[in-house]
């Protein structure tokens, strides 16, 4: 099954041409690792999917993307945008409790049944790996948990209006090594039921947890390949160069 079918897209801001003749396949239930130095492409392509690059002015695109049998482009975008959930790089809790923050998105979508939104933060909670540590606390403002713990709710958030896809922009790159390893084994977990597309300048995180990983560099995809090929006999000698270190 695929996610995204992703042909011929080119995406333009201005007089940048940021992503040039794209065309992928981003499976179902897996995790695509997706890696790269800094202008490569990559959180243009990230945020493609959930048609973020739409907020800029200068935007335009050209190409095709499929979303699970429908063309991205022609959705309504709050479907698209609760189909397709994102995690930023910095934790963005809103300013209320742990378990408002996680029940916003599923009042905002008409749910009112306090019994049925009980069960959705816990269930979002356990899946997020954060319910065990905040289960006593639900009503502790957000901005009290530690930055792990914030991200993870975030992920809550996210998983509380029950999308198909998750986007992760960078999720750990502000946290220690513990709540990384939590966010990991988190993701490892959700990609039983959900698609998932992991951003990172970390390459042993991407080799850690991705099924694939697609190597961007100055707006081209150079490979794509399960995980383990990339990591061990990439194709392109650039791809090699990038994961020992050379540059990025």
């Amino acid at each position: 099954m695929v996610a995204f079918s992703i042909r011929d897209l080119n995406i333009w801001f201005g007089g940048i041409h940021a992503l040039q003749n794209l065309t992928m396949d981003i499976p179902s239930k897996e995790i695509l690792s997706v890696i790269g130095p800094s202008n490569s492409g990559k959180t243009t392509f990230l945020r493609m999917l959930n048609r973020l690059n739409e907020l800029d002015a200068n935007f335009r695109m050209s190409g095709a993307i499929d979303f699970a049998g429908s063309d991205l482009r022609k959705m309504e975008v709050e479907l698209v945008r609760k189909k397709v959930g994102m995690v930023f790089a910095l934790p963005l809790p809103l300013p209320l409790s742990v378990f408002d923050n996680v029940a916003y998105g599923v009042r905002i979508h008409g749910e009112k049944n306090k019994g049925k939104i009980k069960a959705i933060v816990e269930r979002a909670l356990r899946q997020a790996y954060l319910w065990d540590e905040i289960k006593d606390r639900l009503e502790l403002s957000a901005f009290k948990l530690s930055g792990g713990q914030q991200q993870r709710l975030c992920i809550a958030r996210t998983l509380a209006v029950e999308p198909d896809v998750i986007l992760f922009d960078e999720p750990c790159s502000g946290l220690d090594p513990i709540s990384t390893a939590k966010v990991e084994e988190a993701m490892l977990k959700l990609k039983a039921d959900y698609t998932i597309v992991l951003v990172t300048n970390n390459v042993k995180q991407a080799a850690r947890v991705g099924d694939k990983t697609a190597f961007f560099l100055s707006g081209r995809l150079i490979e794509l390949d399960k995980t383990d090929t990339v990591f061990t006999v990439p194709r392109d000698k650039r791809t090699d160069d990038y994961i020992r270190g050379k540059f990025g």
